[in-house]
């Protein structure tokens, strides 16, 4: 196994440095985007110690009784909220393929801080700003999530300003996009396996991420993260401790006529003789665009040998598609 060019880059000169060094950063993105659309990032500014507490409430709620967790499960497919199960999810489904369900379980939040104008309770706003579901225990799993979930919004506009230089286009350009987006953060438990994975079952089947970007905050054990280049050929991506990973995702490739690239990935299972050890947890901040941000070809990512390739679409009626496509209806038993 390779390790893939994913390059390490730190954006504190976003919000720290001058003009010069904000379009030097915003070059270097570009150039991972048309080639890679991962990379590593450091200089974001976010504390390790809300990290941590993160880390630890999802750990104490994982471990919790399976009929605990079920007492906030995701009331419906198309409600990206509470706890899903193992299995319930197969992932090679929104790229047209099948596979049975992936091995791991999450607990998913939405917007934190959704209002009661007619925007966030319109019939057009679907499931986007559906309640969130919280667990009794344990106790202060509530507080630190909405509080990486602020942490993680201004990350993210932080790094649609710096998409935006990157595609020579005004800093701001994607604010009015992005100012009652419908993001969502979801943990993903990934448990040493007890019993040996069904044929063409993987820990999260090979994807694209369907929204904007993801930042994803992932641990160092066996079973990871890998991505595929553009031969088709599977490499990890590396761990380094106090970063994140960051992806564009399917609506930014479109966005942009594909100059950038959605990259596919997946999550592996762990080898044999190291199973003891691979139980893995991957904090997933999956930034989306509002629900009625119209996503066509951006300016300057067209020409007359490049004409646009794909139709106009909104954010929520994109995402709501892709996601229905990878949900596997669960009995009890499952």
């Amino acid at each position: 196994m390779t390790q893939p060019a994913v390059p390490v880059i730190d954006i504190s000169s976003f919000r720290g440095g001058d003009a010069t060094a904000r379009r030097r950063l915003a070059s270097e993105v570009d150039r991972i985007c048309r080639e890679i659309g991962f990379m590593v990032i450091g200089g974001h500014g976010v504390p390790a110690d809300l990290i941590a507490a993160v880390e630890q409430a999802s750990r104490d709620f994982f471990d919790l009784p399976i009929e605990e967790k079920m007492r906030i499960v995701r009331p419906a497919p198309d409600v990206t909220r509470g706890y899903m199960p193992m299995r319930a999810e197969v992932l090679v489904k929104s790229r047209g393929g099948d596979a049975p369900g992936d091995l791991n379980e999450s607990l998913m939040i939405g917007p934190i801080d959704v209002g009661e104008a007619p925007y966030f309770t319109a019939s057009a706003a679907g499931t986007h700003f559906a309640p969130n579901l919280w667990p009794a225990d344990p106790p202060g799993l509530r507080a630190a999530y909405e509080a990486y979930f602020r942490t993680m919004e201004r990350l993210a506009a932080d790094l649609m300003g710096i998409f935006a230089l990157a595609l020579d286009l005004p800093m701001d350009h994607f604010a009015s996009s992005i100012d009652r987006h419908i993001s969502r953060l979801r943990v993903r438990n990934y448990p040493a396996p007890e019993v040996p994975p069904e044929p063409g079952q993987l820990r999260a089947g090979a994807h694209s991420d369907y929204g904007s970007l993801t930042i994803l905050k992932t641990e160092d054990r066996p079973g990871g993260l890998q991505i595929q280049d553009k031969a088709g050929a599977w490499s990890d991506v590396p761990h380094m401790p106090g970063c994140f990973i960051v992806n564009i995702g399917d609506m930014m490739a479109r966005w942009t006529n594909d100059r950038w690239v959605s990259t596919l990935h997946r999550v592996v299972n762990p080898p044999a003789e190291r199973i003891a050890a691979s139980r893995r947890q991957s904090l997933v901040f999956f930034h989306n665009p509002n629900y009625d941000a119209v996503v066509a070809c951006l300016p300057g990512c067209a020409d007359p040998a490049n004409p646009p390739k794909y139709a106009p679409t909104t954010s929520g009626g994109h995402l709501r598609e892709k996601f229905l496509s990878t949900q596997r209806v669960l009995s009890y038993a499952d």
